[in-house]
């Protein structure tokens, strides 16, 4: 355990976090998602719901803002706009974290295809169906020179 660290972002999962670059993609799914089939890199937190990994995620990732679009999220088949209450309790998580940006939905093969690409997957325990999000990783920008002294910034203080 670990001072301010939410217990769910496990060992491997915060190797994986920070190895993580710019730009990197990380799929967050349910519990039928083929996380063996379509993953580089699989953690499993089997037992957690997704809400509360998306939630721990996003308590130490940021999210791209170099792009339009950074977070993405499975659809009902192929309706698009239908939102089943998994999705509307990952936007409002998401928007907790990162109230700029918007959910994008994906349907089908090109949310699979997106997640067979991504740095990593963890699969959940989620029971639910379609309850799916992939985060781009961002950046954390260093704070303003001099701040931290006459030699510029401190490249341990963020």
């Amino acid at each position: 355990m670990l001072k301010g660290l939410d217990p769910l972002l496990s060992p491997e999962l915060l190797f994986t976090l920070r190895a993580m670059g710019h730009g990197d993609e990380i799929a967050i799914v349910d519990g039928n998602y083929p996380g063996v089939e379509h993953a580089r890199r699989l953690i499993r937190l089997d037992g957690h719901h997704l809400i509360p990994v998306l939630n721990a995620v996003l308590s130490v990732l940021p999210i791209d803002d170099f792009v339009a679009e950074a977070i993405f999220r499975s659809t009902v088949k192929a309706e698009r706009d239908k939102l089943d209450p998994v999705h509307e309790e990952m936007i409002d998580c998401c928007a907790r974290h990162e109230p700029h940006r918007q959910v994008v939905p994906l349907i089908g093969q090109d949310f699979y295809g997106r997640v067979k690409t991504a740095h990593a997957v963890i699969q959940t325990g989620e029971p639910r169906l379609y309850a799916n999000i992939i985060l781009r990783k961002g950046v954390i920008y260093p704070k303003e020179p001099g701040v931290h002294g006459t030699a510029g910034v401190d490249p341990f203080v963020y």
